[in-house]
């Protein structure tokens, strides 16, 4: 599976991954000093909603088109539409954010971000859209960087949304998160997967148990059942320790795409490994 951010940016997985990630981000900033944020896998940082990739799908229509349509949508998508407003100032969707420049612009003086991608075209995108004080763009592995570069001391945010591209990611996703906790076992790490089949998401899950983080949030927005593991079903996000209300965040986010985007026979829900 190749989860290249250009070719689904906007669509209902952003929504999710993108909700939930500004709601711990608010509640993370609202708290006494500094914060230090870390992107594994920033991508281009801000994507074109009528380029070749974003068109090839056409998911952004039926994701955030929808969502910025709905006016009775929860409060967790707010800090996301907001900032798709401030893109998009005609009215028209022709742009929207990625994870790495939601980042920046919840960051106060004194919070850092790394953000690390590792494709060469993608990553000088990024450089281009991340020229701001307290932001680094590295073209590096992002997997390693997090390890190597988390900080000992005080909140940390570490955000892994991989492509999905290589046979080893589940155990390369793993090795990360043991790494990022032990070099800070209180920081938050939030982690996006696909939901193929069920298998593949229990055995990951399997995996973390096995690592052992003390508090850990699971949720997930399935469209339709888990019986195509050659479809994207829904998706999944994984936070450890996870600030308190993120639970009531992600499960107003992971509802509100399985009702309004999900077919008959989807579900959305939270809970704790």
């Amino acid at each position: 599976m190749n989860y290249r951010h250009a070719f689904h940016a906007g669509n209902f997985a952003d929504l999710v991954k993108h909700a939930v990630l500004t709601a711990v981000l608010a509640r993370m900033t609202a708290a006494a000093g500094p914060l230090s944020v870390i992107d594994t896998h920033a991508g281009a940082g801000l994507y074109e909603l009528d380029s070749v990739e974003a068109r090839k799908s056409g998911e952004a229509v039926e994701g955030v088109g929808r969502l910025m349509a709905d006016d009775t949508a929860p409060a967790v998508f707010d800090a996301l539409k907001g900032e798709v407003r401030k893109l998009n100032p005609s009215g028209d969707l022709r742009r929207y954010p990625g994870s790495p420049l939601l980042i920046a612009g919840a960051l106060r003086e004194g919070d850092g971000l790394v953000a690390c991608e590792l494709r060469p075209d993608d990553f000088a995108a990024l450089a281009r859209n991340l020229k701001r004080a307290g932001v680094q763009t590295l073209c590096t592995d992002g997997y390693a960087a997090a390890a190597d570069r988390v900080a000992a001391r005080g909140a940390a945010l570490v955000l892994i949304d991989p492509p999905f591209e290589r046979g080893d990611e589940y155990a390369r996703l793993l090795e990360c998160v043991r790494g990022v906790l032990r070099g800070n076992a209180a920081a938050t790490v939030v982690i996006w997967l696909p939901l193929k089949d069920l298998e593949t998401f229990d055995g990951f899950l399997r995996g973390l148990e096995a690592i052992g983080p003390a508090r850990v949030l699971a949720a997930e927005a399935r469209l339709r059942p888990l019986d195509d593991p050659m479809r994207m079903n829904g998706c999944a996000l994984v936070v450890i320790n996870d600030p308190p209300g993120v639970e009531q965040d992600a499960a107003s986010a992971c509802e509100w795409v399985v009702r309004r985007l999900g077919e008959a026979k989807g579900r959305a829900r939270t809970w704790r490994l």
